[in-house]
């Protein structure tokens, strides 16, 4: 339903201020569904944002944020001159790691939504893909080496363990994890990442997904501000959506998350979520002034730090940064204050779906039963498996395999780009799996799509998974700029990925003028 004001289209939109969801994200929703659905016409033309603001009784910010959203995934358009207008034919793809598939039918489009609760309507808006099977596709981001893992040698390993079963290891097993595997996490990392911990308080998780999940279920409350990072992982961002967090977005700059302007806007927030050591997207690592004024915000307010060490081993420029954990050694009667969270799915293998988290001792009873209610345990014969791949020193070399590796895939990435597309920026890297790719002399948006955006569009069509930094933000990035991922793709694929990205951005230079 709408009402037409003055030759002008005012869409009948139903806002809670009670709710958990912030305005402009409701607002967002409610229009996206209203376009799908059919409810808005392709074509109509939308009344100012002004007079939306005024018939909606919000500001025009909240309207503004909503709006360019929906510009930026191509369910409106803008025509100089002319206003606001829904588009004519829906977008084949919003926020998503794959070339759409066929379209659902209509019978599902329009009956899901409405019968999803508000927490499941946001959550549904933050759509996170998996890749297609075969070979890995240029460039796609948070993709570690996999062709360099030494799968004889895990064959081997994971054949030994099933040998060495009996039927007691077919029943259920501890939900923090097996013992040996928790041993040698808590070696490992107090060595190469400085975490103070004791075995027991590692807790096994099916990725580090999972252990997100489970630590913002039991840490926030719905309604709960907590500081994410601007631009930051769609992955963290939809777990805390989950569990009705409300997202207080905070800059991040050359020097990381930017603590004062966190304070600034969410003084009393629950919990931040940080990458310290690499963030991501941007890849920059949060310096030792940013550290101490986080945890000395954390101390004073009694709120919680969730530290990402996703891929800090990545690292092929010096050695890496210690973790933010093993910095809080000021923590307050009750407890420290930072939960560190790590991975096997980028220094092994995502499928084996195998990730940790430290937990401090007050809370360490409720995250194992939490794991407990979320799906009891993980394979024990995997956990056994890789317990066996640390303690023999396998793990170490692989590190160092994957470390050159993509060092040498980065330097490829930067040769091939000046050769065939000096119109892109490169930002320099020492560490991680993807780069920025900054557009130069590009105008930012055209018919209310950036030119990031139209890139990563056209890529599509060649196969290419290139994410505009838009992906990664809430509202409007700092940069009209795209990720480029090259851990996952060897040197010889990179170099045809970046001779297809020319092409895709020559084609939409020319629709550009």
């Amino acid at each position: 339903m709408a009402r037409r004001r003055a030759g002008r289209t005012v869409p009948l939109v139903q806002l809670r201020s009670s709710s958990a969801t912030p305005l402009y994200q409701q607002l967002y929703l409610a229009l996206r569904e209203s376009v799908v659905a059919g409810r808005l016409a392709g074509g109509t033309r939308l009344a100012s944002t002004r007079t939306l603001a005024a018939e909606w009784g919000v500001s025009r910010f909240t309207v503004v944020n909503a709006m360019e959203r929906l510009l930026a995934e191509g369910y409106l358009t803008a025509r100089q001159g002319a206003g606001t207008f829904v588009i004519e034919t829906l977008p084949e793809t919003a926020m998503v790691a794959d070339p759409a598939p066929a379209p659902l039918p209509a019978r599902r489009t329009e009956g899901i939504p409405s019968r999803l609760s508000s927490r499941g309507l946001t959550l549904s808006a933050v759509i996170i893909t998996g890749p297609r099977t075969g070979e890995p596709r240029p460039f796609h981001p948070r993709r570690a080496p996999l062709d360099v893992f030494p799968l004889k040698t895990w064959r081997r390993i994971v054949r030994r363990q099933w040998a060495a079963c009996d039927y007691r290891h077919l029943d259920y097993a501890d939900p923090a994890g097996l013992r040996v595997l928790r041993d040698a996490i808590a070696e490992h990392i107090s060595v190469t990442r400085a975490v103070r911990c004791t075995p027991e308080q590692i807790v096994v998780t099916s990725g580090s997904q999972q252990a997100f999940d489970i630590l913002f279920r039991l840490l926030l409350d719905p309604g709960d501000r907590v500081w994410i990072e601007e631009p930051g992982y769609l992955d963290v961002r939809a777990a805390l959506v989950g569990a009705g967090a409300s997202l207080t977005p905070v800059p991040v700059d050359g020097a990381g998350l930017d603590v004062t302007e966190g304070i600034r806007r969410a003084p009393r927030a629950r919990l931040a979520v940080v990458s310290p050591s690499h963030q991501y997207p941007t890849g920059v690592t949060l310096s030792a002034t940013r550290r101490a004024a986080l945890l000395d915000w954390a101390r004073r307010t009694g709120a919680w730090i969730v530290e990402d060490d996703y891929d800090s081993y990545f690292r092929y420029g010096g050695w890496p940064m210690s973790a933010l954990q093993g910095v809080d050694r000021d923590a307050p009667p009750e407890g420290a204050s930072v939960v560190y969270v790590g991975t096997f799915s980028k220094t092994v293998f995502p499928s084996l779906r195998l990730g940790f988290c430290v937990v401090p001792e007050p809370i360490l009873d409720a995250v194992i039963n939490a794991r407990a209610v979320a799906d009891r345990n993980s394979p024990v014969v995997d956990q056994a498996a890789l317990a066996e791949f640390i303690g023999n020193g396998h793990y170490d070399q692989h590190l160092r395999r994957i470390r050159v590796a993509c060092q040498e895939r980065y330097e490829a990435l930067r040769s091939h780009c000046a050769r065939h597309l000096p119109e892109l920026s490169l930002s320099t890297v020492t560490a991680g799996t993807h780069v920025l790719a900054t557009l130069r002399d590009a105008s930012n948006t055209r018919r209310g799509t950036s030119f990031a955006t139209a890139l990563s569009r056209a890529a599509a069509e060649d196969d290419l998974v290139v994410f505009p930094l838009s992906r990664y933000c809430l509202g409007r990035p700092a940069a009209d700029a795209v990720v480029l991922g090259f851990g996952g793709v060897p040197p010889r694929r990179l170099a045809s990925g970046v001779e297809r990205l020319a092409r895709a951005l020559a084609r939409v230079r020319k629709t550009w003028k």
